[in-house]
């Protein structure tokens, strides 16, 4: 269903990513992972329209990404979750969430999902009315992620959904991103530094390392190569 070929990403004179190519298929969760630098979060804002290839192609469902603006990409059905749980911490939880289907024009639909996200979060329904500042990280990246879904995506890009949590709340986001391919057939690339937990909960795997593609698997196999956890990943 997505297929990247040959992306090319620079940033002034420093290159982000040099030729990286990977596919993925659909309904699978594929762990995007690397060392900080790698070239794992340019390649997920290159696939939305946050910044612009140099080269290459991003082929979603045989439609091409990589000149449309971000809210068309939104509308190929592709939401994208950024590192940093960006939610807008002045409006409620439910405001925050309703932003996230605005563009869809049936209000039955909006509504429908609208419930959909509080059935899978129920710590969201209970705090519906309240504002974002007041939740905790956790639920705040439910909250990110729940906004993100709210557009009904076939494909989801998640940016280090662990990033800054206890290791409770990690597990509970794996758990969590693990339900949604389970329950709903999503597609799902995640980028995540804690390469051990992401393996953990996905098929595929691709390992980057300045800009580039070392190993391209499925997730089980690259969790048990030794040499390569120590080498790229750290554990």
């Amino acid at each position: 269903m997505l297929e990247v070929s040959d992306l090319r990403v620079a940033y002034g004179a420093v290159s982000a990513l040099d030729g990286v190519s990977l596919s993925v298929g659909p309904g699978v969760t594929t762990a995007v992972l690397g060392a900080n630098g790698a070239g794992k979060t340019s390649l997920l804002r290159a696939m939305t329209g946050m910044v612009r290839a140099k080269s290459g192609r991003v082929v979603w469902k045989g439609t091409e990404l990589t000149r449309l603006a971000s809210e068309e990409i939104v509308r190929q059905g592709v939401a994208h979750v950024p590192e940093g749980r960006g939610v807008i911490q002045d409006l409620t939880v439910e405001d925050n969430l309703r932003l996230g289907g605005l563009w869809r024009s049936d209000r039955e639909d909006r509504r429908k999902a609208l419930e959909e996200m509080y059935e899978f979060f129920p710590a969201l329904r209970e705090r519906r009315r309240r504002s974002a500042y007041t939740l905790s990280g956790g639920e705040r990246q439910m909250l990110a992620v729940g906004r993100a879904l709210m557009a009904r995506p076939e494909l989801l890009l998640l940016d280090e959904p662990s990033l800054g949590l206890a290791p409770i709340i990690v597990a509970q986001i794996m758990e969590l991103v693990a339900r949604l391919s389970a329950d709903t057939g999503l597609t799902v690339l995640l980028v995540e530094q804690n390469a051990r937990a992401a393996l953990s909960i996905s098929e595929r795997a691709v390992v980057l390392s300045l800009g580039k593609v070392v190993v391209e698997g499925a997730a089980a196999d690259i969790a048990a190569d030794e040499e390569l956890r120590h080498h790229y990943l750290g554990f």
